[in-house]
């Protein structure tokens, strides 16, 4: 048998021994692979209009989870998110010709584990262009982090005169098990169906921060 015979023979052993190791014998069956999030978790960005001036209005985390509820009956609503993670805010405000306008967003917290990093972030234009800020929560901060309703607690704090454009961008998880009720109760809610509210947490016919959807999508 030539040499070239031989290796060829060794290698098709080779393989059959492979794949019967693969295929049966003793094979270490792997486990299945690690859920990372078993939830349901919603990245979006949400957009307001402001339709008074606010001078320091605060902006709670139960608040952001209010702006999205379920109906379980005409005055009766509960989150439809658990916990929610500020990633950014963003404010644009156009001023009127020949004054000045200012908007400001800080991210200062309230509470213990949910203490923001003190920096105020502000924009004034006394043009046609609007005054504009873009903040993030500081990556070392508290605030940047997953929290829950907590009632008090501060998300941010915002200053702007009336027709501001507001966009939150935001990402939310829901936990099974776990039902909070919103802070305020909806108007003549359609049982069953999911509503937007303002960013304060008040109904649509009530809040500063008017959600930028379709009517019927509000409560």
């Amino acid at each position: 048998m030539s040499a070239r015979t031989r290796r060829g023979k060794q290698r098709k052993q080779g393989g059959g021994t492979r794949g019967a190791r693969r295929n049966g014998g003793n094979q270490m069956i792997p486990h299945p692979p690690p859920i990372q999030s078993f939830g349901i978790t919603h990245a979006t960005k949400l957009r307001f209009i402001t339709n008074a001036a606010v001078q320091q209005q605060v902006i709670t985390f139960q608040n952001l989870l209010d702006t999205f509820n379920f109906a379980t009956s005409a005055v009766t609503a509960f989150q439809v998110f658990n916990r929610v993670k500020v990633r950014a805010v963003e404010l644009w405000a156009t001023p009127v010709i020949g004054n000045a306008t200012s908007v400001q967003c800080e991210f200062t917290g309230n509470q213990a584990a949910q203490e923001g990093d003190g920096a105020i972030h502000t924009d004034t234009s006394m043009g046609i262009e609007p005054a504009h800020v873009r903040a993030r929560p500081s990556a070392r901060s508290p605030l940047a982090l997953f929290q829950g309703p907590g009632g008090a607690g501060v998300a941010f704090t915002l200053t702007c005169p009336s027709g501001t454009v507001v966009d939150v961008e935001l990402t939310l998880r829901a936990l099974p098990g776990v039902a909070t009720a919103t802070t305020n109760v909806p108007a003549a809610a359609t049982t069953g169906a999911w509503y937007y509210r303002g960013l304060d947490g008040l109904a649509a016919a009530a809040t500063v921060f008017v959600p930028v959807v379709n009517t019927s999508g509000t409560d």
